[in-house]
């Protein structure tokens, strides 16, 4: 009888064990596996963080390329831009001086018409040859313009103006010094001192250039209407001075910039 029960025993704990060991073994494969697949997606992460941080190296790498070439661009620009100011101001500068010296010229045949003429008064060259003062002060002012020390000829022509209300050189003295100013880049204070030429000496010669200079100035404040009217007025009244034809290039070149 106990011999029959150690039997049963046993032959239980058998069937157990061989019940129980396929489970162990299904579940063992499935953990197995769980972990192979786990194992399996950290590498595959690995391998996106890897091309991620190639791709961001070369993506850096280019930014870092385009970045130093454009600053050689902009390096380039810069150069040019300064060259062409370094022109712009050259010209500018020996188109005063062309200018100053017709100035001077006519001034000079001017003077020497009025010294053959008896009659003073009938040209601006009378007052030349009449008032040797008001002529060497307005030659002091200029020769200071000519020299390009526009502070001291715009303090030279205001002196001018004011000790000698009745010279014939009046007109050319508030053209130039209004000329000092816009040389200067005091515009506002340059665009009144031609308004004056315009205004109170409506019969010179300096009229027309005078009306250049407001065209010039407005363009310079960024006014463009009372630019483009004052560039206008003059290519009408005077179509065929040198002044005229300086007008119809701004005005073009605002046509061309839709200002």
């Amino acid at each position: 009888m106990d011999i029959e029960i150690i039997v049963s025993t046993r032959c239980k704990t058998y069937l157990a064990a061989v019940l129980i060991l396929p489970a162990l073994m299904i579940t063992g494969a499935a953990n197995a596996q769980s972990t192979k697949q786990r194992i399996t997606q950290l590498e595959q992460q690995v391998a996106r963080m890897e091309r991620i941080l190639e791709n961001g190296q070369e993506v850096q790498t280019d930014m870092l390329l385009r970045i130093q070439e454009l600053q050689k661009e902009n390096q380039t620009l810069r150069n040019e831009i300064e060259t062409l100011q370094f022109e712009s101001n050259r010209s500018g500068s020996r188109q005063r001086e062309l200018y100053i010296d017709l100035d001077q010229r006519l001034q000079e045949i001017e003077a020497g018409g009025a010294g053959n003429n008896p009659v003073t008064g009938s040209s601006p060259g009378a007052a030349v040859a009449g008032n040797p003062k008001d002529t060497t002060a307005y030659q002091a002012a200029f020769d200071q313009l000519k020299q390009a020390n526009y502070e001291k000829a715009g303090d030279a022509f205001t002196a001018f103006l004011n000790d000698y209300p009745n010279s014939q050189l009046r007109d050319n003295a508030q053209y130039w010094l209004a000329e000092t100013h816009y040389v200067s880049k005091s515009f506002p204070a340059a665009l009144d001192g031609f308004q004056k030429v315009i205004s109170e000496y409506p019969a010179s010669r300096k009229v027309p250039d005078a009306w250049l200079k407001i065209g010039y100035c407005n363009y310079e404040l960024e006014q463009w209407t009372p630019a483009r009217q004052a560039l206008t007025t003059l290519v009408t009244q005077y179509p065929e001075t040198t002044a005229a034809r300086l007008a119809k290039e701004r005005l073009t070149l605002m046509d061309s910039n839709g200002i």
